[in-house]
């Protein structure tokens, strides 16, 4: 009977696997995506973001805490993206692409199929938005370059929301003020900071002013 020689095992291809964790705001949702990856074999589920090299973050809306986790898996864990979505807004189309989400799946097209090659197009630093986001993104960009449009924001600029916040640091209000006065919550206000201190590399508040002051936001 014949021997099974080490170099024939050996021979056998093996599948470089990509460590996908996926987050949500609810269980059924998130069992629901896991799911569905379980199916790949190139997909290897773990349950820690931090050891992930691509997550899966799940929302239905984007609102600014919605933003402010897809930061922080992009700036503090080091992951890439894919965001699974049920709508976003014309005016959140660039603030998404400016936080780094590389995938974007809307959540009625979300299969096992579209979600892993969605996974697999970020594992490789690649893009892949649906293709009337697609679509939307470059008249975007080409108001921008044009000096049109109602998003006066760039991707090295500032949204509306964070002028309005910042004008009123420049005056002197507080968070809580702040808050107040443009009747967000105080953790909405801190968002909207971190994230264009952030964005822009600015050091802190004073820096975040010195900077609407130049450039003629404020």
């Amino acid at each position: 009977m014949p021997s099974t020689h080490p170099a024939v095992l050996a021979s056998v291809p093996t599948v470089n696997r990509v460590r996908v964790a996926v987050t949500a705001p609810d269980p059924i949702s998130r069992e629901g995506v896991v799911s569905q990856l379980r199916r790949h074999p190139e997909v290897e589920l773990c349950a820690d973001s931090g050891a992930a090299s691509v997550v899966v973050l799940v929302e239905d809306v984007l609102d600014e805490s919605a933003l402010a986790r897809l930061r922080r898996v992009v700036r503090s864990e080091g992951a890439r993206v894919v965001l699974v979505v049920g709508t976003i807004r014309e005016n959140e189309l660039l603030d998404v692409i400016e936080c780094g989400a590389g995938a974007i799946v809307w959540r009625r097209e979300a299969t096992a199929h579209r979600l892993a090659q969605a996974v697999l197009t970020a594992a490789e630093g690649g893009g892949d938005l649906p293709a009337d986001l697609l679509g939307r993104l470059i008249s975007q960009v080409g108001r921008l370059h044009r000096g049109g449009g109602d998003h006066p924001a760039s991707f090295l600029g500032l949204t509306p929301r964070e002028v309005d916040v910042v004008r009123l640091v420049a005056e002197g209000l507080d968070t809580t003020e702040i808050a107040g006065k443009l009747s967000y919550s105080e953790r909405t206000v801190k968002n909207i900071m971190h994230g264009l201190t952030t964005r822009l590399h600015l050091r802190n508040r004073s820096h975040a002013v010195a900077y609407a002051l130049r450039e003629g936001y404020i």
